[in-house]
């Protein structure tokens, strides 16, 4: 592993940020002592489960929906007083459409749950369900985004839609004067590119287990998310309770990825049910049903225009983006996500000083989409990067210094969409990658190689990852907004996290954050930060998160937020409380609060060399506050809180590929990366998530793919149809790491939870183009399977997907 860091000088203490601790929470869960939803419902052998209905068409009337007298079943007709789920933006193109918890009247896609069963077991729940018929009056389906706004096309919602049919979100940004400019440029580059769905596909799928506390009324469930406060919000606003009497607790968390962010029609109806019934319930989903129904994403197609300079400097960007949105809006982030993420951060690193992009979401008849792992960033960086790779191929210019041209060097910059990159290494990141891959020294190896009939390509990817981003980014993409329309019930502004910390009487910490950690390492990278403060050793700090009974009211962990807005209000926090453990140690040992260093569990008097315990401190204040000197509290507790702007982590990514050009088949021979993520507070865990980032990145280039057929039926339900790659397809990593400190996070921390799965698609694409230059086809579509990657060779095509054909308006019922 190879690191490029500035080492901190010998005059500096030793602080436990920056060392690549173990995990604190891995023994526990390496030694299958982990406790996940799953575990929860076993642990309860008396609990109800449930099983959902779902719906087989892809649109339609329900006509019927009938069981046997001896199943349980719940339909629409008996949820009465229960509200729909609702996620809203204040934008004039932005439509709103109710989500029911269980479709009523008409079905939107296959998969969307009708009616449940209750059973006493998960196997008679199964069979119970296969009893329930369900009869739907088939109507024509919307089933691409090019379909729904076509002339005649079936809306998928039947409601007013200020633009065109079916389009739920418009967004448009244009420079002033960008026409003249664009028009007036030596060289115009024009590319499409496009991606497949995607299922996030986490380990363990999602799951349930409401229980009810007949002496109080509470309902308490179990399961498995990343924001359980919005989540108590979103179910008690559908319930029409108070979000007292409902405790949400995520306990241990096999991947999120971003779709359990996304309040799940299902979880409503486990709590409605269980508060019905009076018992507890249970609930985990099968694979087939989370490909099904628990959200996707990425289904998109961009059309870009480059406006060049015949030296290569991009003077103009035009862009149509749309992103196939499906049936329904998610909450609380909306179906404006994927959209008005790719409109505001095109751009990415590059200077572009002129600007014209549309971006739409479109629904259609397939499950809803939903934020995984860097949302639309990915396609956002293809998109960029196949241009740069086209513009240098026609200008005759090095791909290396097209880019070097055109990145970012001065800061803070504002892009054309008003985003201001802060401080970061974009120049040096793609010349650290460079070096490390010998780009120079590649080209006699891919000369040599196709003497040999092998075809090596090398593929470069930069981009920009905006991370730690609080209530200023999302309240932006509300138009027009401020405090009165933030003041609408329905309109959620995520962003902020708030902490508690308190040190009890014997010297140990708690640490109670609203930030829901789910495999990112957060219980120890927030033990490092608070005890770099307090003086001592990460294993005295225990860190409380993902229970609403017991944590301060966050956002959960998405978007690479978590160790910059967590842990700045984490440092906050320590940074109060180290504050007055000085002032109590000076008391003690004399001197002023500023003499006093706390360190190896005390507080030392630096010129005297006195010291005393920090448990001693501890002690008097909760057992000799009539002593106290400061006549503070007799509590040791602090709150933090931040929220930020956001911050900008940086990367480059090289992919060098060889490609079968008999079988298609692509084989990554070396994979680098340049990484600027700011301050390392943990080294191992920022390795491990650039590695897993780019572990779903490939998955995204070369395997993975939800197929609906003409019918609007979804085809790869099964791990034998829908294939994530495995060790075997995974190359040895290579990562190279760089640190700017930005003041935009008080850490100095940038995030870094998404940057793998954003660069490694473009920078595989492109290097699967440069493997095939000698056939003249280059990659514009998302996997590169084998099949379309020999039928481009035999072709002498691009690689575009085809889209499917649009029907006749004759051949459908308009509603």
């Amino acid at each position: 592993m190879t690191r490029v860091s500035e080492a901190s000088s010998p005059s500096e203490p030793e602080t436990w940020s920056g060392r690549a601790l173990p995990r604190l929470e891995d023994p526990a869960i390496l030694r299958g002592l982990g406790t996940y939803v799953a575990d929860v419902a076993a642990r309860d052998p008396d609990c109800l489960h449930v099983r959902f209905v779902r719906s087989a068409h892809a649109s339609g009337r329900i006509v019927s929906i009938t069981a046997p007298h001896d199943v349980t079943v719940f339909t629409a007709a008996d949820l009465i007083g229960v509200r729909p789920i609702r996620a809203v933006l204040h934008r004039p193109d932005f439509v709103a459409v109710d989500t029911p918890i269980l479709a009523h009247d008409v079905v939107r896609f296959v998969g969307e749950p009708v009616a449940f069963v209750v059973a006493a077991t998960e196997a008679e729940a199964e069979d119970a369900a296969d009893r329930v018929d369900v009869q739907i009056e088939e109507w024509p389906a919307v089933l691409s985004a090019a379909h729904a706004f076509s002339a005649g096309a079936p809306l998928v919602h039947d409601v007013e839609y200020p633009g065109d049919p079916n389009t739920v979100v418009d967004g448009r940004i244009e420079t002033e004067g960008f026409s003249e400019v664009f028009d007036g440029a030596d060289h115009v580059v024009q590319i499409q590119v496009s991606s497949a769905r995607q299922s996030a596909m986490p380990l363990e799928a999602r799951a349930g287990h409401a229980a009810y506390d007949r002496a109080t009324g509470r309902s308490t469930l179990h399961a498995t998310l990343q924001m359980p406060h919005v989540t108590r919000t979103g179910i008690a606003d559908c319930l029409g309770i108070a979000e007292d009497d409902l405790r949400v607790v995520a306990p241990d968390v096999g991947g999120g990825f971003g779709a359990k962010m996304t309040l799940a029609r299902e979880d409503v109806a486990l709590v409605w049910a269980s508060r019905r019934l009076r018992r507890n319930i249970a609930w985990i989903e099968t694979r087939e049903e989370n490909f099904l129904a628990a959200w996707h994403s990425r289904e998109q197609v961009y059309d870009i225009d480059g406006a060049f300079t015949t030296s290569g400097d991009l003077v103009a960007l035009r862009g149509d983006l749309i992103c196939d949105v499906g049936a329904y809006c998610c909450y609380p982030v909306t179906w404006g996500v994927e959209p008005l993420m790719a409109m505001a951060e095109l751009t990415g690193p590059y200077k572009v000083g002129h600007y014209s992009v549309r971006s739409r979401g479109v629904a259609t008849n397939k499950c809803p989409i939903a934020p995984y792992r860097g949302v639309s960033r990915p396609m956002q960086v293809l998109a960029m990067e196949r241009l740069f790779d086209v513009a240098a191929s026609q200008l005759g210019v090095d791909r290396v210094e097209i880019r070097h041209r055109n990145l970012v060097s001065k800061f803070p910059h504002k892009a054309p969409s008003g985003l201001v990159l802060d401080h970061a290494s974009h120049q040096e990141t793609l010349s650290a990658a460079a070096a490390l891959a010998d780009v120079d020294g590649f080209r006699d190896r891919q000369l040599k190689a196709r003497t040999e009939g092998r075809y090596l390509g090398l593929g470069i990817s930069c981009f920009a990852e905006r991370t730690g981003y609080g209530t200023p980014a999302f309240a932006a993409r509300n138009r027009p907004y401020g405090l009165a329309k933030s003041a609408s019930p329905e309109v959620i502004t995520p962003g902020y996290e708030r902490v508690v910390l308190t040190m009890d009487s014997s010297g140990g910490v708690l640490l109670r954050i609203g930030a829901s950690p789910h495999g990112q390492g957060l219980r120890t990278t927030l033990a490092q930060v608070v005890c770099d403060e307090l003086g001592l050793g990460p294993n005295n700090v225990r860190v409380i998160h993902s229970d609403t009974d017991a944590t301060p009211y966050g956002w959960g962990s998405f978007a690479s937020r978590a160790m910059v807005i967590s842990g700045g209000a984490s440092l906050i926090a320590a940074q109060e409380l180290a504050e007055r453990l000085r002032s109590l140690a000076a008391e003690r040992l004399g001197g002023l609060p500023e003499d006093i260093d706390l360190a190896d569990g005390h507080a030392h008097r630096r010129d005297t060399g006195e010291s005393v315990g920090i448990p001693v401190i501890a002690r008097d204040v909760y057992h000799s506050a009539h002593l106290l000197p400061d006549k503070g509290q007799p509590a040791l507790e602090s709150v933090g809180v931040y929220d930020p702007s956001g911050t900008f982590a940086n990367a480059c990514h090289i992919a060098e590929v060889e490609v079968d050009i008999n079988t298609g088949e692509v084989a990554i021979r070396r994979f680098l990366v340049a990484e600027d993520a700011g301050r390392l507070i943990n080294p191992a865990i920022v390795d491990g998530q650039i590695h897993g980032g780019i572990a779903q990145g490939i998955a995204n280039a070369l395997y993975e793919e939800l197929v609906y057929d003409e019918r609007g039926v979804l085809i790869t339900t099964s791990l034998m149809d829908y294939l994530p790659p495995t060790v075997q397809e995974m190359p040895s990593v290579e990562v190279a790491h760089l640190e700017t400190i930005s003041a935009a996070s008080i850490t100095g921390a940038k995030g870094v939870g998404e940057g793998g799965t954003i660069g490694a698609p473009a920078a595989i694409a492109n290097a699967i183009s440069d493997a095939l230059a000698p056939f003249g086809v280059g990659v514009f579509h998302l996997p590169a399977t084998p099949h379309r990657v020999r039928e481009a060779i035999r072709s002498g095509h691009d690689l575009h997907v085809i889209p499917r054909p649009i029907p006749s308006p004759e051949s459908e019922a308009i509603r």
